[in-house]
């Protein structure tokens, strides 16, 4: 916890918000370049990032119902944990896709310069489960974290009442910076079409995401599934079928690097 003139402030809630900050500094610096104005994309990405969070909290929610019907008071207990990022970002893509119908901008373009911001955003937000001694995997030995070359404080980390776990949240977090890396490379290929980096994220994250889920030991449940994994399946279908179609465009058609005449532009 840290204590900034008298006022305590959660790891957790600190990483939050230099994930949340970071990621609109760079978008806002991607938009310059095809002039999207800043107040456009501020406004955009406020309430992308509201409603992604009340999503996030709902959708947590839902599917541990159970543990609400006797306390419904404590849904609105957030800082006790309980938020889903495939909630969060269900909920900012509805929210960024009504946006941006009602400015008349497009939404894939939007989407393509949302994913390093995002992609960056969370491998940082994730290392707010180390501080909070969550969203671990199951019971492991010393021996064999080090193996895996992990630094020792986050092994130290992770070893809660003398069990050492694996630490997911590390695995995830190297997945989104390996990610993030992967997407820049992308970003400079000359014939990037719009709506591909998008597809790129989506298969990526949801690639690392289903492996990831199969280690951890509080995952959301649907049956005798963990819904996370059923998620990253779906969506990374999805983003395979729709590049798919977009790789059967024109080699010079619909370039990323192309401003379009239907987005905002002031």
């Amino acid at each position: 916890m840290l204590n900034v003139f008298g006022l305590e402030i959660r790891w957790y809630s600190f990483l939050l918000l230099l994930a949340i900050g970071g990621g609109i500094v760079l978008l806002i610096h991607e938009g310059k370049k095809y002039n999207y104005s800043k107040d456009f994309l501020f406004n955009l990405a406020f309430w992308v990032v509201v409603i992604g969070f009340i999503c996030a909290r709902l959708y947590y929610v839902i599917f541990n119902y159970k543990h609400y019907l006797n306390d419904p008071l404590s849904i609105f207990k957030v800082w006790e944990g309980g938020l889903a990022i495939h909630g969060g970002l269900l909920g900012g893509f509805i929210t960024l896709v009504l946006y941006c119908k009602k400015y008349n901008a497009r939404t894939l373009k939007i989407t393509d310069m949302i994913t390093i911001p995002l992609m960056l955003g969370q491998a940082i937000g994730r290392w707010g489960n180390f501080f909070n001694s969550e969203a671990h995997g199951s019971a492991t030995t010393l021996i064999e974290l080090q193996n895996k070359h992990i630094p020792n404080f986050v092994i130290e980390g992770m070893r809660i009442n003398g069990v050492y776990y694996h630490p997911t949240f590390f695995y995830e977090s190297l997945w989104c910076l390996l990610g993030v890396v992967i997407l820049l490379i992308i970003k400079h290929y000359k014939y990037l079409k719009v709506g591909e980096l998008t597809c790129v994220y989506i298969m990526w994250y949801s690639v690392g995401r289903f492996f990831i889920e199969a280690l951890r030991t509080d995952s959301l449940m649907l049956g005798g599934f963990k819904v996370a994994q059923l998620v990253s399946v779906a969506l990374f279908i999805i983003g395979l079928l729709a590049l798919m179609i977009l790789t059967r465009k024109s080699k010079f058609e619909d370039l990323y690097t192309e401003s379009n005449g239907n987005d905002i532009l002031f």
